[in-house]
């Protein structure tokens, strides 16, 4: 059980000095980790022995247990959320943290390396499992504006391994690789990467462990300051990889959006008003 639902499940049988302990838990699922037990039992107005009762009803050895428990249901994408709602100014900065990772300030320019992979590749897979999906197809969509040979995998009903077979070293990989990601990850990233493809692997930093594997690693935070993940710097980075490959295309890459764009029309495809 998560520590919302334990919490639940017990409240009944605790204490009223447990239960205000309890209700303060709820109230900081999301940032356990930047206090202390004795920062809390201060908070809650208890006693830390009050509070070590609290953690053993609910399983717990200790707080440090806690916390960890907390921790790990958050990198692993779970919502941790709680009655209060964030300041807007929050969100923004939070935002802002993971733009800059994600954008690459170091000095790396890992962005700027994707681009010119994509924008020279013979043809490009992006591959997108899960919550990766909609990131995947939104790349695919900017990308196929501005160049062909631009594919998404994996298609309703479809298998990865048939749009896996003939890559080869003139091709790209885009593989999004956002937490809580299925079984077979790691085999996916090895397979991807042994077609002779170039591998580019865009994920946060629950993916670090796969870095080594591909050519190219970019880490896009998904941290929010409420109980969702937020994938706002995901679709940033999009936008500046797509906009990257059509400055790289140059009048090839805006006659084919012209192209697109009279073809619309012509189908009658889009609203424009």
């Amino acid at each position: 059980m998560s520590i919302e639902q334990r919490i639940h499940a017990h409240y009944a049988g605790l204490s009223p000095q447990e239960r205000r302990a309890a209700d303060l838990i709820l109230d900081h699922l999301d940032d356990l980790a930047l206090y202390s037990s004795a920062e809390l039992a201060q908070m809650s107005g208890v006693s830390r022995a009050t509070l070590s009762r609290l953690y053993r009803h609910l399983g717990f050895e200790s707080f440090t247990e806690l916390r960890e428990t907390a921790r790990t249901l958050r990198q692993q994408g779970v919502p941790l959320g709680s009655d209060v709602d964030p300041e807007l100014g929050q969100h923004l900065d939070q935002e802002l943290k993971n733009l800059r990772k994600a954008l690459d300030p170091a000095g790396e320019d890992r962005p700027a390396r994707a681009v010119r992979a994509l924008a020279g590749a013979r043809r490009v897979l992006v591959i997108g499992l899960r919550n990766s999906y909609p990131v995947a197809l939104h790349l695919k969509q900017q990308l196929q504006q501005a160049r062909a040979g631009v594919r998404l995998a994996p298609l309703p009903g479809q298998t990865l391994g048939e749009e896996l077979v003939d890559l080869g070293q003139d091709d790209v990989v885009v593989l999004l690789g956002f937490r809580r990601r299925p079984r077979g990850f790691e085999r996916l990233v090895e397979v991807c990467a042994g077609t002779g493809a170039q591998t580019v692997l865009v994920a946060d930093g629950t993916a670090r462990r796969h870095a080594a594997a591909v050519d190219l690693w970019i880490e896009c935070p998904l941290d929010g300051v409420g109980p969702f993940d937020s994938y706002a710097a995901a679709m940033s980075l999009v936008a500046v990889l797509a906009d990257g490959v059509l400055a790289a295309t140059g009048a090839e890459g805006r006659q084919r959006v012209g192209r697109a764009a009279e073809l619309y029309e012509q189908l009658d495809e889009l609203d424009l008003r």
